[in-house]
Formats: C-alpha cells, sequence, structure tokens
C-alpha cells in the first residue's frame, strides 16, 4: 500500500515544478486518448467525459515557468495566471491538449480564449456562456442549449456521440470523486492537526490532472490512512481562506501561512473541480440535471453572478459553520473579481465583528518572507490580545 506521505512526496515536486507533466505523461502513455484542458472555474468536465475524453485541469504552471513570450501580448496589470497560461502554449507545453475551453471568468480570460484561438489553430478552442441573470425563467433552458453546443463540438472531436447513458455514468462517476473530496475537507476541518494544508491541496490538484478513476482510487487509499492519524494539536489559531479561486497559490506559500500559525479550515483553491455542494441527479435528463446544478448547486465565487444571495453571506456561513476564528482573503495580484469582492467581504467581516487579513500573491512570486511575517503578526495579536 503506498502511504500518504509517499502520495504527498510523489506529487508535490511535479505540482511545483511542471503541473502539466502529469497529464502530459498519461497522453504519451495513451495516444490514441483525447485531452482537453480546462481553464478554470466552472468547467462541465462530464460532458468532456462522456464524449471519450479526459478533461485537465488548466490552472497555471506554477512558479518556475519564466515568462519570456506572453508578457508582449497582456497588459502589465493582468494577472500572472493568464500569462503563465499563455506562456505555456507559445513553448510548446500544452502540444499534448487536442483541445481547449475557457469562459467568461473575467475580460483577461474571455481575451484568453481568443488570442488562444488566434494563435493555435490545431487545437481546437470552446468558450461558454455562462448566464449572467440566474433569476429568468429562460435561464436554466439557455444554459441546457449552452451545454448542448458544447457537447456537439466534442462529439465531432472525438467521434463519439454523448448518449444519456454515457452523461449519467459521468456524472455519477464525478459525484463520487466530489464525494471523497468533501470527505478529504471534512478531515481537515474537523481535525486540522491531522492534515496539513498542502497534504489537501496536492491530494485534490491530482485530481485535475488525472482520470477521475484512478484519482477516485487514490482517494480511497488515502482516506483510510488519514482517518487513523493521531496527531497532537499545535497552538495555531483557526482561519478559512478566500480568494484563491482561480489562480494558484505557490504550494511553498500555503506551507508557509500554515507554519506561521494557521490551521486552514477550509478554502476556496480548485474550487472548480469541487464545485458542486451535493451529488448530482443521474435520472431522467442528465444534461438538464448538469445545468440545474450549476444554478442551484454550485458553490459561489468571485466569478458566479447570483443575485439570490449575497457572496458575503456565503463566506460568514463558512466561518461560522467551520468554527473558524478568523478569515484569511488570500488573493491574486490584479485579480478584479477576487479584490472587488473582497470590499463586499471587508464589511461584512467587519460588521460581525470577525478578524480578518488580506493578502495579495502572484503564481510567479518565490519570495515568502513577507506574506509570513504579516500572518504571524496577525496571529500573535489574536493569540496574545
Amino acid at each position: 500500500m503506498t502511504t500518504v506521505e509517499n502520495l504527498i512526496s510523489r506529487y508535490r515536486e511535479s505540482l511545483e515544478d511542471a503541473p502539466l507533466q502529469i497529464a502530459a505523461d498519461y497522453k504519451q502513455q495513451h495516444p490514441h486518448q483525447k485531452l482537453i484542458g480546462c481553464y478554470p472555474v466552472y468547467t462541465p468536465v462530464e460532458l468532456i467525459h462522456a464524449s471519450g475524453m479526459l478533461p485537465v485541469g488548466v490552472i497555471g504552471a506554477g512558479n518556475r515557468l519564466e515568462i519570456a513570450h506572453a508578457d508582449s501580448r497582456f497588459q502589465s496589470f493582468v494577472c500572472s495566471i493568464v500569462k503563465s497560461t499563455l506562456e505555456l502554449g507559445l513553448t510548446d507545453k500544452l502540444n499534448f491538449l487536442d483541445g481547449i475551453v475557457f469562459h467568461s471568468i473575467c475580460d483577461p480570460a474571455r481575451n484568453l480564449g481568443s488570442v488562444f484561438k488566434r494563435n493555435f489553430p490545431n487545437l481546437m478552442v470552446e468558450y461558454i456562456h455562462f448566464p449572467q441573470n440566474m433569476t429568468s425563467t429562460h435561464t436554466l433552458d439557455y444554459l441546457v442549449a449552452e451545454y448542448r453546443r458544447l457537447a456537439a463540438s466534442y462529439e465531432q472531436l472525438s467521434g463519439k456521440k454523448i448518449t444519456d447513458e454515457g452523461l449519467q455514468n459521468s456524472i455519477a462517476l464525478y459525484n463520487e470523486q466530489r464525494r471523497l473530496l468533501r470527505e478529504l475537507y471534512a478531515i481537515r476541518r474537523e481535525t486540522p492537526q491531522n492534515l496539513s494544508t498542502v497534504e489537501c491541496y496536492v491530494l485534490t490538484r491530482i485530481g485535475t490532472l488525472l482520470p477521475p478513476d484512478e484519482h477516485i482510487a487514490i482517494l480511497r487509499e488515502a482516506l483510510p490512512q488519514l482517518h487513523r492519524r493521531d496527531e497532537k494539536p499545535k497552538d495555531r489559531i483557526k482561519v478559512v481562506l478566500e480568494g484563491s479561486f482561480c489562480e494558484q497559490p505557490p504550494i511553498e506559500l500555503l506551507d508557509g501561512l500554515e507554519s506561521a500559525g494557521c490551521y486552514i479550515l477550509d478554502d476556496d483553491i480548485l474550487t472548480g473541480w469541487r464545485w458542486f455542494t451535493d451529488d448530482i441527479p443521474v435520472d431522467n435528463d442528465p444534461l438538464r440535471n448538469l445545468a440545474d446544478a450549476y444554478l442551484n448547486q454550485s458553490v459561489y465565487s468571485g466569478v458566479k453572478h447570483d443575485t439570490r444571495e449575497p457572496k458575503s453571506k456565503h463566506l460568514i456561513d463558512k466561518f461560522k459553520e467551520t468554527g473558524a476564528a478568523a478569515v484569511l482573503i488570500l488573493a491574486a495580484k490584479f485579480c478584479e473579481p477576487a479584490l472587488f469582492d473582497y470590499a463586499l467581504y471587508k464589511r461584512a467581516l467587519e460588521k460581525e465583528s470577525i478578524p480578518h487579513l488580506c493578502l495579495e500573491f502572484e503564481e510567479k512570486m518565490w519570495i515568502f518572507d513577507k506574506a509570513r511575517t504579516e500572518v504571524e503578526t496577525f496571529v500573535e495579536s489574536m493569540l496574545f490580545d
């Protein structure tokens, strides 16, 4: 049996050095398998899987990729993940992909889809237009039609028809993957001393780069070991982390935040790959179930425009449900959705008298002393107040 420690050691180095190499190696071993890159946050991976292809999370390149070409295509005030994704393409590190899909996260992401279409004619570039009005009576039908359009493109690329049965099987498979991820996060929430933030991140992130059945097998092997751990709690404050739903913090930064005195009970990191609060029904019309799940079962984030309930309420609810003592806002530099949200979060947190700290990060950052010092000061102010 592979231990959790060995799993983390095996995959952490790959995720820090070149995350997509894991998927590229899979492609080399399965040359006839088509792979579709999925830009964060809300890609319907079940559609890709049901067409016989493998969805792969294109969620940045880590902090070791040198940006040498992409800077000339985007403004200096654009977030790191946009530039690193384009750099991956311009340096032939996405050649193992057969297609890639973007959607309406923000203006740079919209532009990135167009830039990819112009620069990589051999890559099938798709774009999902998610509904912006969640209360309209036509929203569900609109999203079903959008998913049907996307499905038709994938059928053409893969040469395989997406049947109701096939889509139901894919939904059931990803339901199981997300259920196991919820169990993983429950361990961290209830006994954070037994599962570090980095371990949780690595075990979640590899699920964006491997076939879902392989990831499920890894989780089924790791979870019983984690349940058996019995570590002694350290003198740390419990926090929830918010703002990293798209661009991913460097693993060294996550490690530093925890060692600076925090138990991170919950976060919105990689939320696009665990983005439903419960299982999606598999009976009746699976395409309609998938669309309805986005409207009514998907987690909130800075890029989902839902006026039915304020995002700040979701954050406050998460804070109270986890029993945290503070909120840590960790937003990517130049991320307009996250930084706009912070203005709303700040007001709501102050109204509830909830301590919080706001930090900015970049995917490309590699010096973490300043962030660690700020967190240590924040933690000390709470522990010794």
